[in-house]
């Protein structure tokens, strides 16, 4: 168990630097500061949601004017791989694989440390993540009948029209080739956006929960590894195995899925993962108004004259987070249009 847990005398143990229950805590100028960084936060994501969200005005949309629309979604968007060649089923099988990792390396954790690591920022995450794979396992699972039911119903019915009626075959002049190519493409082009369906809450919450992961991760494991991490060990202290794992695995899975699906990525949903990080916050002010307790995390103990520092600096770092995740996905549909153009699914 001490190679989970490490060795308790040599772990990092929070302590208490003030009485959080007192109202001298927090009627003061700093808390007023990172009130204001919360609420210009909160304002600036419900406006771009506001603004952008594509489900907003859904039922008021028809299918042109909602593939314009910058939240547009489709429902084979969320269980199809980003290649044609590669079967709906292998992003099912990793899907499934990683819901069933994330989610015993979570009981584990809870087992070994008890229902406290709900505490932390990270677990919230990772709890996310968890769930994300899980929805993503269902849709998928939906996804593959859909794809056999349609695979097997057009080959049925091709091998029908074929038998009863022939294929015509009509050899085309010289000079009409080019343009009987750009008509088949075209024909082509429009029946699949006409097999296009709109897609539903379930697949919408899919989507804004992957783009919330992606920066939630992205910075959960940077402050650990860049921040924290350095800390510990200036004091000396040990990083046990369910650390170092739940700030590890969770950023694998989670790219080894961009890599896979075809979800788009717009950037005005980082106003989710804003809202994800002011509720974790919120929740902490509550709970440390009401019973007094350590902070789980320095930066946010609000006793310090540099905690307005603080909070100003987690907030701005969301858009680094969240813009490393988009530009990965950038490159890796560049990347896939150059190396597999006629594969490649947007």
């Amino acid at each position: 168990m001490e190679f989970l847990t490490g060795n308790s005398r040599a772990s990092w143990q929070p302590v208490m630097t003030a009485n959080t229950t007192t109202s001298k805590y927090w009627l003061n100028w700093r808390v007023l500061l990172c009130s204001i960084w919360i609420l210009i936060s909160t304002a600036f994501a419900s406006f771009l949601i506001w603004k952008y969200e594509g489900f907003r005005n859904s039922q008021h949309e028809n299918r042109e004017s909602q593939n314009d629309n910058a939240g547009a979604l489709y429902e084979d968007e969320v269980w199809k791989p980003c290649l044609k060649e590669i079967h709906p089923a292998w992003l099912l099988a990793f899907r499934v694989f990683a819901f069933l990792v994330l989610l015993v390396l979570l009981i584990i954790n809870a087992i070994v440390d008890g229902g406290s690591i709900f505490y932390y920022y990270t677990q919230w995450t990772f709890t996310l993540i968890t769930i994300y794979f899980g929805l993503g396992s269902l849709l998928s699972m939906y996804g593959c009948y859909q794809y056999h039911n349609k695979v097997g119903g057009e080959s049925v019915d091709n091998l029908g029209l074929d038998a009863e009626q022939g294929t015509d075959f009509i050899v085309p002049v010289h000079g009409e080739n080019f343009n009987i190519s750009n008509t088949e493409k075209a024909s082509h082009s429009h029946h699949e956006q006409l097999a296009h369906k709109a897609a539903g809450i379930w697949a919408y919450v899919f989507q804004i929960i992957f783009q919330m992961n992606a920066g939630a991760v992205m910075l959960t494991d940077c402050v650990f590894w860049f921040i924290i991490v350095p800390f510990l060990t200036i004091k000396d202290y040990n990083l046990n195995f369910l650390i170092i794992n739940m700030h590890t695995v969770n950023a694998v899975f989670l790219f080894g899925d961009a890599i896979l699906n075809r979800l788009r990525f717009p950037w005005f949903r980082i106003a989710y993962f804003f809202l994800w990080t002011i509720v974790y916050v919120v929740f902490q002010w509550i709970v440390h108004a009401i019973v007094c307790l350590w902070w789980p995390y320095p930066f946010l103990d609000l006793s310090s004259p540099f905690s307005p520092l603080w909070y100003s600096s987690v907030a701005l770092m969301h858009i680094p987070c969240y813009g490393v995740f988009a530009l990965i996905m950038k490159l890796k549909h560049f990347l896939l249009a150059k190396w597999f153009p006629e594969s490649h699914q947007v």
